[in-house]
């Protein structure tokens, strides 16, 4: 009768687990597009300090609401977390999207990002499993794949220069990540979320004065503010709550492996809405990620190893 128990706890957690992996996935691979779109017709950090502004509101509103804790016991780790994932990683981002297509976005990040969390992870005392380890190694040779079949690998002029950026972004949201394997300790994924999201929309604020300071916000055209509201709903209150969420369950190089799954849904979208046509070795890749994320995630254990090591 244990043993049934346990393994059917062990179903439901891996039914949990991917349930959380493909919502954070399906909504942060239209965030390249909404973001890309954005960018076209209004300045990438008012767009960002708007967001983040709007979103951390809304948050902190239904945390108080529900009475979510906000993590203030750990406010400087807090709006250390702000500098790096909010203000660090949208402002290198976004302002990539300015001089590189949204595709190297939504192909470089997703990549990189895993790898980084891991390793920095481990440094903190995250275990590094061996299913860990070989399903990361199997999702990096697919997501190779499918970046050499999107991009032709040419990476010049500008398109460097937005590239290098972006792994610069990629690196501060796995930052992010691991300062949230702490900062969740003493408060919920959604308090800790909406405080970080205030927190880096003061940051991000004076950025907007080396624009347009924020004069043309009203002349904003209405499809600007339906990308934002994408944005706001989507990929932050509910991509990035979620995402928290997983990494205070699995462990940050755990929930990283989740920005594996955004190229494929970001391929989907491409053939789905905009009709486009996928390469044969893009297919072929998504389908080697789907197989590095399954092993990676093969017989985890629904723990924080990060919390057992950071302090009190």
């Amino acid at each position: 009768m244990i043993a049934r128990y346990d393994r059917a706890i062990t179903s439901r957690q891996r039914i949990l687990t991917l349930a959380a992996f493909v919502t954070v996935a399906l909504c942060w691979s239209g965030s390249w597009t909404a973001g890309k779109l954005g960018v076209e017709t209004i300045p990438p950090f008012e767009l960002s300090t708007i967001r983040f502004a709007l979103a951390g509101l809304v948050m902190l509103v239904i945390a108080r609401v529900t009475g979510a804790p906000l993590g203030l016991r750990k406010l400087p780790l807090v709006i250390l977390a702000a500098a790096f994932g909010i203000f660090g990683y949208n402002a290198l981002v976004f302002f990539a999207l300015t001089i590189t297509p949204a595709s190297d976005g939504a192909l470089i990040v997703p990549t990189i990002n895993p790898v980084l969390t891991v390793l920095f992870a481990s440094f903190l005392g995250e275990r590094l499993t061996a299913n860990k380890l070989v399903g990361l190694a199997i999702a990096t040779v697919g997501a190779a794949i499918v970046i050499a079949a999107a991009t032709g690998l040419t990476f010049t002029g500008e398109r460097l220069v937005g590239d290098l950026l972006l792994l610069g972004g990629a690196a501060c949201w796995s930052v992010y990540a691991i300062l949230g394997s702490i900062t969740t300790r003493h408060g919920s994924p959604l308090g800790v979320t909406a405080v970080a999201c205030l927190a880096g929309a003061v940051m991000l604020f004076p950025l907007g004065f080396l624009e347009h300071g924020y004069t043309d916000v009203p002349s904003w055209p209405l499809v600007a503010w339906l990308d934002i509201a994408y944005l706001v709903v989507f990929a932050t209150i509910i991509g990035f709550v979620l995402f928290y969420w997983a990494v205070r369950r699995f462990g940050a190089g755990l929930a990283s492996m989740v920005s594996y799954l955004v190229p494929i849904f970001a391929l989907i979208q491409a053939v789905t809405i905009l009709g486009e046509q996928p390469e044969p070795l893009e297919i072929v890749g998504g389908g080697i990620i789907l197989v590095g994320v399954r092993f990676a995630t093969w017989r985890f254990k629904a723990e924080t190893p990060l919390e057992e090591a950071a302090p009190a």
